[in-house]
């Protein structure tokens, strides 16, 4: 299968379980493998039980497993630090003032997070040589949806700006001509050289989502979540992105015959629902169930995320990527 690994979701279904238990299925096989969380509620930590940041750290206990938690916050600060020393670095001095002003705007706005978190993951992906397997545990659908549009978008985008740049350049050489050899500045213009990173960036970034990566959508057995696991296959779909599976998690568990108390029967109304649902979407849905995982009485870890692992249809060996970036 695909090295790169994507679990979505609504937020809440149980995607860090499900990626980390996948993980430690790959690393249990004999991959090399990276877990990598977006999540700020440091959710890999809790489930291994150590702490994790941005730099890759074994999981202590499971060879061949590393795990890194990217801190959304951090990562956008990080990102709009970048881009304003590019700037500044371009620009007059008395231009540098109104750039920071527009970068703290843009902190907060909605795109922030999803252009940060993309870039980190490019990198990732980018820069995943030394492992065989990297799992992605995404944020909630509609954030992972418009990070997987981005390449597309921005592509044509950049192409736009580079020929405005040519242009400018190509303007500003013609009439510095006058009785002199013509200024060629067009080969070593600093914001051509940026804009063309950015677009060999994003072409690297679209062919390895389409290529080298698969998506699996984890749901709960609600109406809620049923919908919105919908929407996010028509989605993936049109980016020409494939959902190769699903996980159901959190099913509720069966009483024993015999129990007929109110508990007892509430749950086998609950069973009985989530079998309802669980057939609509073996029936309507495309992508297959990979997994039907019940709900456990404690915190999933340890020899718990071990037995998750056990319920994962998944393959774990994994092909090489086809498109290997040309610098970091």
């Amino acid at each position: 299968m695909e090295p790169f690994v994507f679990f979505g979701g609504k937020g809440g279904v149980g995607k860090t379980t499900v990626s980390c238990a996948y993980a430690l299925r790959c690393a249990r096989d004999g991959q090399r493998t990276l877990v990598v969380s977006t999540d700020p509620a440091h959710s890999v930590t809790d489930v291994f039980d150590q702490p994790f940041d941005d730099s890759p750290r074994s999981v202590d206990g499971i060879d061949g497993l590393d795990a890194v938690e990217i801190d959304p916050e951090d990562e956008v600060t990080r990102h709009l630090d970048e881009i304003r020393q590019d700037l500044s670095e371009q620009v007059s001095a008395s231009m540098v003032n109104e750039i920071n002003r527009q970068l703290e705007m843009a902190h907060g706005t909605p795109g922030a997070y999803e252009s940060a978190l993309f870039d980190r993951f490019v990198d990732v992906m980018r820069t995943a040589e030394p492992y065989d397997r990297v799992v992605f545990d995404t944020s909630p659908t509609g954030s992972t949806l418009r990070l997987l549009g981005l390449p597309d978008l921005l592509e044509g985008w950049i192409d736009r700006l580079i020929h405005k740049r040519r242009t400018s350049i190509d303007l500003f050489e013609k009439a510095a001509v006058g009785n002199t050899e013509p200024r060629r500045v067009m080969e070593g213009d600093p914001v051509l050289a940026r804009l063309q990173d950015r677009k060999e960036f994003f072409e690297f970034a679209g062919s390895a989502l389409h290529d080298d990566a698969a998506f699996f959508l984890v749901l709960n057995p609600d109406e809620l979540s049923l919908n919105e696991t919908e929407r996010a296959i028509t989605a993936l779909r049109e980016e020409d992105l494939a959902v190769r599976g699903l996980v159901a998690n959190k099913l509720t568990p069966s009483p024993d015959p015999d129990e007929n108390g109110r508990g007892a029967r509430y749950l086998r109304d609950r069973v009985e629902t989530e079998a309802a649902r669980l057939e609509t979407i073996r029936s309507e849905f495309d992508p297959p169930l990979v997994a039907e995982i019940g709900w456990r009485s404690a915190e999933v870890t340890g020899d718990l995320l071990a037995d998750v692992a056990d319920e994962l249809d998944i393959e774990t060996a994994a092909e090489p990527p086809t498109h290997v970036s040309s610098g970091h």
